[in-house]
């Protein structure tokens, strides 16, 4: 028999509290790349959102490319002592409506997402997530800030990249 213990000093509540940020974002994306829909941006906000609260995702990358071009990309990196991060609102994700859209979107999980756990949540997920080696280095574009969405000691740190 396995067992394992986590430690937070965060809820649930807290890290629904900023998917609902992050899914802000999203529908930002969605509306202004027309890059996919609100309804396909909630169901990538309610995978992230399974996977956060099992404790199984460690980062998310955005990122929008004209016919394979990155155009601008943002990413969402876990934080679960979130003590130097100040909470922002959504938004500066109004990003270019351009020619052979495609909205790329890649889950980092942690080590203990294994084929168990991917078992377990398979039936909770919205989406068929495959395997990639696409490169999230973002080395085309430049570093432009980012936003800091956080609950109690719960967080996801936002960095944005643009041409």
């Amino acid at each position: 028999m396995n067992t394992a213990t986590r430690t937070a000093t965060y809820t649930e509540v807290d890290v629904v509290n900023v998917v609902r940020r992050v899914k802000a974002d999203l529908i930002m994306i969605a509306d202004s790349t027309g890059a996919i829909t609100r309804d396909e941006a909630s169901q990538y906000a309610k995978d992230i959102e399974v996977l956060l609260v099992s404790g199984y995702l460690r980062k998310v990358d955005l990122t929008l490319l004209s016919y394979g071009v990155e155009k601008t990309a943002v990413q969402y990196t876990v934080d679960t002592n979130t003590g130097l991060l100040t909470s922002s609102r959504p938004g500066g994700v109004l990003w270019p409506r351009v020619a052979g859209a495609y909205l790329r979107i890649i889950l980092f999980y942690t080590d203990d997402y294994d084929d168990e756990a991917r078992r377990k949540l398979s039936h909770r997920l919205e989406i068929a997530w495959s395997p990639t080696s696409a490169d999230t280095s973002h080395s085309t574009l430049t570093p432009a800030g980012g936003r800091d969405y956080t609950s109690n000691s719960f967080g996801m740190q936002r960095k944005d990249w643009t041409q």
